[in-house]
């Protein structure tokens, strides 16, 4: 009953809106605006897409944050639950990470000493992040542990951590994303 009586002030709000000629825009979800052929328009948003990097060593915390990130309402990418058989799957990450809104980075004392596929993702989305406007949020360190982020990474970009607390750094990393989006579209586009 009192979804229902929420749902009604809701569409009341927007009913009200279109009336006074305004857009009405429900944060995650979309915008509301004038239809002269059909009395109103709906256009959602896209939810986010974010890439997950991380290593074999750490994937049960990078599924959790995968999980907790499709829980949110974002649209997340880890290989391990994207890539088909028989993909090319270098190819097939540089795509996802090219089309992601945001990279997210998982260090943990297991990650940043080893090398290859996640330093090789870490280097392909700070190429990505090089075209991209300077104020762009784009690569999103996380720390799973109390490890070094390495001076290049630390020297451009907060981290997050994601110890002791999960849920704190989790609603961090969501409140960055959310708030970036805002930004981004609010931002006037390309003269």
């Amino acid at each position: 009953m009192a979804e229902r009586a929420a749902l009604d002030e809701l569409a009341e709000v927007v009913l009200e809106g279109l009336a006074a000629g305004q857009r009405v825009e429900i944060d995650g979800l979309g915008v509301f605006s004038l239809d002269p052929a059909q009395g109103f328009r709906f256009q959602p948003h896209p939810p986010p897409k974010i890439f997950v990097a991380y290593v074999t060593e750490d994937a049960a915390a990078a599924d959790r944050l995968y999980q907790a990130l499709a829980g949110a309402g974002f649209s997340p990418w880890m290989d391990a639950r994207k890539l088909l058989p028989g993909q090319n799957w270098p190819r097939s990450i540089e795509l996802a990470i090219e089309s992601s809104d945001f990279f997210v980075a998982c260090f943990s004392t297991r990650s940043v000493n080893k090398r290859g596929g996640f330093q090789a993702e870490i280097r392909y989305a700070l190429d990505c992040a090089r075209r991209l406007p300077l104020d762009d949020i784009f690569l999103v360190p996380l720390r799973l542990d109390a490890c070094r982020v390495p001076r290049s990474i630390q020297r451009e970009c907060q981290y997050i951590d994601l110890f002791p607390d999960w849920t704190r750094g989790l609603h961090r990393l969501a409140y960055a994303i959310r708030q970036e989006m805002r930004r981004r579209a609010a931002a006037p586009g390309p003269v």
